[in-house]
């Protein structure tokens, strides 16, 4: 299976008994949309409803930090996704957040795991089938492990300012990474981290929300200043669409791209931080 797949391959595959459907629809906090909602009003058949709002660190006063490797593993169990799935995911949401979802089933040792190009809009606008109401859950034993390479902290992204081994690659609005736009989490400075580029996750895509491919995408990352042949770090608001970025890297066969899971909310509230404004 691709790591991206079209909306018809996927309906052709629907019913197929190693695969299984997500929704990881999620929206930015205190917006009017309720993603289990819109999903039980209607999703992709068979799809099951991945709640990400609820897939976090409970332990840590920092946004969105991934889930210990135990609270993962049962929550995919409990959804049915396990060893031996093809698992395709999708949303609708204008933070990717299908993204969020591959990468932490990729970080907990998932293997085939795809991305549905255009996610639900696009399947709604062609006609395609959907279901109402919640799915019946299947439980799946769940393999999990931890791929330490694929997450930084704050610290090794200090450490990382004096050896500049790493780029950084930060995916908000290009206003927020200039300073421009304050961030919306109360005591959050303004700004990026120092030596980052700028990487806006809409630019990564068609007007249509489909991902660009090839040349096209390539240079998104090029006018980003993203060097391939050195290794990549994603960052963003709260570790939602650096896991965009991370994504589209994939797509171009770079491999050697990580996360900084804490990002600017992690970043931006630390007043001994550094921090830079204006442009990269």
């Amino acid at each position: 299976m691709d790591a991206l797949v079209s909306t018809d391959w996927l309906e052709r595959e629907l019913g197929a008994s190693d695969l299984r459907v997500v929704d990881a629809t999620k929206f930015m906090a205190g917006t009017d949309r309720d993603a289990r909602a819109e999903y039980e009003a209607g999703h992709i058949p068979g799809a099951v409803f991945m709640d990400l709002a609820e897939l976090t660190d409970a332990s840590s006063d920092i946004d969105n930090m991934a889930p210990p490797p135990e609270k993962f593993a049962s929550r995919m169990q409990s959804l049915g996704l396990g060893d031996g799935s093809r698992i395709v995911i999708y949303d609708d949401s204008p933070l990717k957040s299908a993204a969020r979802a591959w990468w932490l089933l990729k970080l907990f040792g998932a293997h085939d795991v795809a991305l549905l190009d255009g996610g639900l809009a696009k399947w709604k606008a062609e006609g395609r089938p959907l279901e109402m109401g919640k799915q019946a859950l299947r439980h799946r034993h769940f393999t999990v492990w931890r791929d330490a390479k694929a997450v930084r902290t704050k610290e090794q992204v200090l450490e990382n300012l004096a050896l500049e081994t790493e780029q950084l690659v930060d995916a908000r609005p290009a206003a927020r990474f200039t300073g421009e736009d304050r961030d919306p989490r109360p005591g959050v400075a303004p700004g990026h981290i120092p030596g980052s580029r700028s990487l806006p996750h809409s630019d990564l895509f068609n007007a249509d929300g489909t991902w660009k491919r090839g040349d096209e995408l390539k240079a998104a990352f090029d006018a980003a200043g993203v060097d391939f042949d050195r290794p990549l770090v994603a960052t963003c608001g709260s570790g939602m669409t650096a896991t965009v970025v991370a994504f589209g890297a994939h797509l171009l066969g770079k491999e050697d791209v990580a996360v900084y899971d804490g990002s600017w909310s992690e970043w931006g509230a630390d007043p001994a931080t550094p921090k830079a404004t204006g442009g990269a």
